[in-house]
């Protein structure tokens, strides 16, 4: 297992509610020893004017479950993961529904986490897949 603690959905989803990933109603759905899994919803908050789901929501959906991952992974008294670069690319549009992301880790080192995020439609097609790099960082 690599995460610091066991974790439940329900500790992972009571977040604070005013941040970008309660905005877009993005909810874990799943936790293994090696993957973090969440959903956001495709609608008019994370839609772009054509009518699909917009690439930036899909990269806020990728960094934040990346994100959470590597803070559940570092001793979270001393340290925090910061995101440093985010990439994705976009296979296929979704029009509506949930898009639901699997993160899991390709580097676990002491100062940087490399996370691979894949996103999929409700018919488990791979609509993008993304790679974000964490910072880890001292708490101040």
């Amino acid at each position: 297992m690599i995460w610091n603690s066991v974790y439940t959905i329900d500790e992972l989803n009571d977040r604070p509610a005013n941040h970008i990933g309660a905005l877009l109603d993005i909810k874990f759905t799943e936790i293994t020893e090696n993957s973090l899994t969440a959903t956001m919803p495709v609608d008019d908050r994370t839609r772009q004017p054509a009518g699909i789901l917009h690439g930036g929501a899909s990269v806020v959906l990728a960094e934040t479950v990346g994100s959470v991952a590597s803070n559940l992974v570092v001793d979270g008294r001393k340290y925090m993961g910061v995101g440093l670069e985010v990439n994705a690319n976009h296979l296929r549009p979704v029009k509506e529904g949930l898009v639901k992301a699997v993160c899991t880790p390709l580097h676990i080192g002491a100062k940087t986490h490399i996370w691979d995020v894949k996103l999929y439609n409700e018919k488990d097609k791979l609509t993008c897949v993304s790679r974000l790099t964490v910072a880890i960082v001292p708490k101040s």
